[in-house]
């Protein structure tokens, strides 16, 4: 359509249609608040001011620590306009979670939620300014717009931590060409339009808010409707209020929402299309597609990937149960456990090809090494073991990373043992995943206790709810007497995953 380097050029070149929407924002009380694109403009640039105020220039790190709210579109886009960083973290991070998050990027400067402003000072460093979401939209409200300085598609502007096989999250490096490049992508791949809505109720720390519904808005123009956090009881009534065309999911939200009463607003849905990641059966598709009357389009991708690599196509050979398609301009393949391309519908990992910091991530922040182990070689390893039909549809079929599924979070077994292992009682431990109806997975934790000590449950609980986000918060604790090991000393998780189901 255009030539943009940067999400907030994109806002740019709206922002001279003054009645154009931007955003609906929903409150947790339930009331909405409009933005239009001028509007949007001059939030971000008085936010910018802001963060000038603060000391930050071109390349720092701005730490944001908020739900769903106007202010973080304000600091995202306001970052952006003077070349500095988002560094967006989870609301429920505990500070020593934080701690690491924020001293790992650097960041200069973090702004909070005002009910969490306790939990980001105990865990920042002394130097780093703080402000309070209100302080910020005080201090914005007084402030003059901020002039924007010259964007380069190769500049930097985002570090999204994610959950690695390693116990510490990592920071994936997000440049404004990644960002424009999906929005482009995924604008193309649902025909999004000016007049489409898209329905966010994810949220904005991870990437799939970020990537496919608002930069595809940006890209043409379109607008997005944010809700605080997502509700199962509120979506049908929550899509039919903001005139919502477009919506993005996971799994296991589909399951919550088809786990209510059907809704008298459902069936006044105008969700064209909605796009999800994680399987559903064919049965949970079609009663979602018939409750919302709306097309289910399953995709697949990660923080890294940036692009979803592969996707259903927006008609009827879309299939509920696969990936999907090789996104156009995508190349990919499936290698074995040598190394070499797996043969014709054999298991394999799936590798993206791609050029770092253009259509895939630019790699990992301050850690070279897992950058060149994941990115190195024009090949992006994903981890994820997939199969591919004759027919070009791709399955998913494991994950070779030691992760846990759920409710669309990715958690780290080694992150979980980490803390667990911390306890004085816990000798060692294992976590792994167990399936879970409506979440994916639950987090089940088998420990063998230290010498001269016993084994509570209930007081491991506490511990890791002290010290963990709660959705990483072990579901279950079981007592081992030692982990399966094979002759090498490395856990079978195969085998405990075996177990966890029984």
């Amino acid at each position: 359509m255009f030539d943009a380097v940067s999400p907030f050029r994109l806002l740019e070149r709206w922002s001279h249609l003054p009645t154009r929407r931007f955003a609906s924002y929903e409150s947790p009380a339930g009331l909405v608040k409009q933005v239009t694109y001028q509007q949007q403009m001059d939030r971000s640039l008085r936010a910018a001011a802001v963060l000038r105020q603060l000391g930050v220039h071109r390349g720092d790190r701005v730490h944001v620590h908020l739900p769903n709210c106007p202010e973080f579109l304000d600091l995202w886009l306001g970052a952006n306009a003077i070349g500095a960083v988002l560094v967006p973290t989870n609301p429920l991070s505990t500070a020593a979670e934080l701690q690491h998050l924020v001293s790992d990027s650097g960041a200069s400067a973090s702004i909070a939620d005002d009910d969490l402003i306790d939990t980001v000072k105990e865990a920042i460093a002394p130097g780093i300014r703080v402000l309070t979401r209100s302080q910020l939209a005080e201090q914005a409200e007084k402030a003059a717009p901020t002039h924007p300085t010259p964007a380069l598609g190769s500049d930097l502007a985002a570090i999204l931590y994610t959950s690695g096989t390693t116990s510490l999250p990592k920071g994936v490096m997000i440049t404004n060409a990644n960002y424009v490049s999906v929005g482009t992508a995924c604008a193309e791949h649902f025909s999004v339009g000016p007049d489409d809505r898209w329905l966010i109720v994810l949220p904005f720390f991870h990437a799939n808010a970020q990537y496919y519904c608002t930069m595809s808005a940006l890209y043409v123009g379109a607008s997005i409707a944010v809700m605080p956090t997502f509700s199962a009881s509120k979506y049908g009534a929550q899509a039919r209020r903001h005139d919502a065309t477009l919506a993005s999911l996971f799994g296991a939200p589909i399951r919550m929402i088809l786990a209510q009463p059907e809704s008298r607003h459902d069936k006044y849905s105008r969700l064209r299309t909605t796009m999800f990641a994680q399987a559903i059966t064919g049965e949970q598709a079609a009663e979602f597609e018939r409750r919302f009357n709306t097309r289910l389009v399953h995709g697949y991708g990660m923080t890294e990937t940036v692009l979803p690599p592969t996707i259903n196509p927006v008609s009827a050979q879309r299939r509920p149960d696969s990936m999907g398609r090789e996104l156009p301009g995508v190349r990919l393949r499936i290698v074995d456990e040598h190394g070499n391309e797996a043969a014709a519908g054999e298991p394999g990992e799936l590798q993206v090809a791609g050029r770092p910091g253009q259509n895939i991530a630019q790699g990992y922040w301050k850690t070279p090494d897992a950058t060149a182990e994941t990115f190195g070689g024009g090949w992006l390893r994903t981890g994820d073991v997939v199969r591919r039909h004759a027919d070009g549809f791709y399955y998913f079929v494991d994950r070779t990373k030691d992760m846990i599924k759920r409710a669309g979070e990715n958690v780290a077994a080694g992150e979980v043992e980490r803390v667990v292992n911390a306890h004085p009682s816990v000798f060692e431990c294992a976590a792994v995943g167990a399936p879970d109806e409506m979440r994916d997975e639950m987090i089940v934790v088998y420990v063998v206790v230290a010498a001269d000590h016993h084994f509570d449950g209930e007081a491991l609980e506490s511990w890791c709810q002290e010290r963990l986000a709660r959705f990483k918060v072990p579901s279950r604790f079981v007592q081992a007497a030692e982990r399966p090991r094979p002759s090498v000393g490395k856990t079978r998780k195969t085998v405990l995953r075996g177990l966890a189901v029984e």
